[in-house]
């Protein structure tokens, strides 16, 4: 049983790994330039949110000037080096939000790469709960926004959000990604679309609603 029956979360743009169309070619290319960190690209995606968060109370909701970005960890184990989400949330900060970005959870082990998995391969909730670790802090966090890339089922969200309320019980916790996985779809109408969620505990598993 986890310790967090959800978590909500924003994103900004769609991605669809198997839609037909110029949008959706498009989407393809954001996907691999935010998984790559493109030094070009990253800080105007992270400009986009920043500037739609100026007319979307919801998203300026999302990112008060107390919260402390934390960067969900990639499938390896954390080391020194940057990774995706890391590069994202300190763009975030650099473009306008001017928040703390904090490398308190990480990895103890790796776990299996789920964007190369097949389907029935790819970690469980439970398992990347328990690969995660939360360091020591020095000081309370009242607000805390997990910052990830891409977000499909949830799975990683939701674990790594459990795992911070197992650590942190009074902090308000709530997610970001850029990226929303679209699988389904046969086509998508806007890259930029902003969208307000939860990932809930379900059925033994991650339910992305929507």
């Amino acid at each position: 049983m986890l310790p967090l029956a959800y978590v909500t979360f924003a994103s900004c743009y769609v991605y669809s790994p198997r839609a037909q169309g110029w949008l959706a070619e498009a989407s393809r290319r954001l996907c691999d330039r935010v998984k790559s960190s493109d030094s070009l690209w990253l800080p105007r995606y992270a400009g986009f949110v920043y500037r739609t968060s100026l007319n979307d109370p919801n998203l300026a909701t999302l990112f008060p000037p107390d919260a402390v970005l934390t960067p969900v960890p990639g499938s390896a184990c954390s080391g020194g080096t940057p990774w995706a989400a890391f590069r994202l949330a300190v763009a975030l900060s650099e473009v306008g939000f001017a928040l703390q970005v904090w490398t308190g959870l990480r990895r103890r082990y790796a776990v299996t790469k789920s964007a190369t998995a097949p389907s029935a391969g790819r970690p469980t909730v439970h398992q990347h709960y328990d690969s995660f670790e939360v360091l020591p802090t020095a000081s309370a966090i009242r607000r805390l926004v997990l910052i990830d890339d891409v977000i499909t089922k949830g799975r990683t969200l939701l674990a790594a959000a459990a795992r911070l309320r197992s650590e942190l019980p009074f902090a308000d916790i709530r997610g970001f990604a850029l990226i929303r996985t679209q699988g389904l779809v046969r086509n998508i109408e806007h890259l930029a679309e902003p969208c307000y969620g939860v990932v809930r505990w379900a059925g033994g598993d991650a339910r992305r609603e929507p």
